[in-house]
């Protein structure tokens, strides 16, 4: 016998404690087996307001990035597996002079949404923001286009990276 007796008031507590971490956990995490069929990016939303060419770099890089994050879940044309859509709402690149940051760092941020559609319905609907840290360097005066690529590929994958967590995979 145990130095501590497991009571049916002690296992009751417990599983009553334990219930609303359950009730939070994403969708995704009850439905064992999970596999993505496609992938598809919606950047509408930074479109309307940024324009092109921001909207088309975020609009090239994401799909892969999300792809090699969620490989282990991926099952091109599987009928019976989800389809992933990345809604991009905002992108923000802080002030390429420098800034508070170490090293005269700035943060540069991407918000969306992953919603993730299964043969029944959703499956999960996930709001998502990663930041990513931009170091001037003395280059990117003179390339300023590619400088600006480089740091909305960075947010593309610092959003990838995070999607596998958040949707409880």
């Amino acid at each position: 016998m145990s130095a501590f007796p497991l009571t049916r008031r002690a296992a009751l507590a417990s599983l009553g404690a334990l219930l609303p971490a359950l009730a939070e956990m994403p969708a995704a995490l009850a439905q064992p087996g999970l596999r993505i069929r496609a992938i598809r990016v919606d950047v509408s939303p930074i479109r309307a307001s940024m324009g092109d060419p921001t909207a088309a770099w975020v609009e090239e890089a994401l799909p892969g990035a999300l792809a090699q994050s969620l490989a282990p879940y991926m099952a091109p044309g599987d009928r019976n597996g989800a389809t992933l859509v990345a809604r991009i709402d905002l992108l923000y690149l802080g002030p390429s002079s420098g800034g508070p940051g170490p090293f005269g760092s700035v943060q540069d941020t991407i918000n969306g949404t992953l919603l993730l559609r299964g043969p029944r319905g959703v499956v999960a609907n996930v709001p998502l923001r990663a930041i990513s840290s931009y170091y001037r360097t003395p280059v990117d005066q003179t390339l300023v286009e590619r400088a600006l690529q480089g740091r909305v590929v960075a947010l593309a994958q610092a959003f990838a990276g995070w999607a596998p967590r958040e949707l409880g995979l």
